[in-house]
């Protein structure tokens, strides 16, 4: 198929929730040949061999799982490996002061938003005007009807153990890539205390991050959202988020 019609079955394959690269070989011969993968195991295409073409697939399978595009060098051959998938997803758990920079600065960053809040006057439209999807309601019974997947970043603001808690037991069952709480390292003791004397493993509770974002010294709303974010676009792509400056000089990749 032309590569306009891989991007189309690409786009169409996104839309539907599924995961998909485009290989191309950037080495000659054949240079510029293109290998199609699907995370449902269909392929199309070919780099030029048979046993490249299954070299790259499954080196293809790791880059589709973390949702990122890479060069990849294998037996001498580079080839690009461009991924596609549904876009990121911030949901967020509670309307408060912090959400609504959260919802505007992960607009700009591409995420598709959801904000969830009992309180009808706090999930509003006058103050979540760019927000992709507003709900009303209960949120464990809200988050229950959006799919978390490894491309869902959950972050709970709102600051209530009656909402917290079952939120967390029905996300840390799920694959969602992401999971933070506002609240402090007192707060987050108290909320891991009680999972744990729920029988949740050590091994699960290691995948609530709090207290949420990296280190900026964040006192602000907005500085509090941009801390959030910073963390999970680094946990997204497997980043470090230290300073480039630092990696450079210690000689990290």
């Amino acid at each position: 198929a032309p590569p306009l019609t891989y991007y189309e079955t690409l786009r169409a394959h996104a839309e539907q929730g599924g995961w998909g690269a485009l290989i191309t070989r950037l080495d000659p011969p054949n240079n510029g040949a293109k290998l199609l993968l699907l995370d449902d195991g269909r392929t199309e295409g070919s780099l030029g061999d048979p046993f490249l073409d299954r070299r790259f697939a499954a080196e293809a399978g790791e880059c589709l799982s973390r949702g990122v595009s890479k060069t990849l060098f294998l037996e001498g051959i580079r080839c690009f490996v461009e991924t596609f998938g549904p876009p990121s997803t911030l949901l967020v758990v509670g309307a408060g002061h912090v959400a609504m920079p959260l919802v505007s600065l992960a607009k700009i960053l591409g995420f598709r938003t959801i904000v969830v809040d009992g309180r009808p006057r706090f999930a509003s439209r006058e103050r979540f005007p760019d927000v992709d999807r507003l709900e009303v309601g209960i949120p464990s019974e809200v988050v229950r009807s959006i799919p978390l997947t490894p491309v869902t970043a959950l972050v709970l603001v709102a600051h209530d153990y009656k909402y917290d808690l079952p939120v967390l037991r029905h996300a840390l069952a799920s694959k969602a890539g992401y999971i933070g709480m506002l609240g402090s390292t007192r707060r987050g003791n108290a909320i891991l205390t009680l999972l744990r004397e729920e029988g949740v493993s050590e091994e699960l509770l290691a995948r609530i991050r709090v207290p949420i974002g990296l280190d900026l010294g964040a006192q602000t709303a907005p500085e509090i959202a941009l801390a959030i974010l910073a963390e999970i676009l680094a946990e997204r792509v497997g980043a470090t988020g230290m300073p480039i400056s630092r990696k450079v000089r210690e000689g990290k990749r």
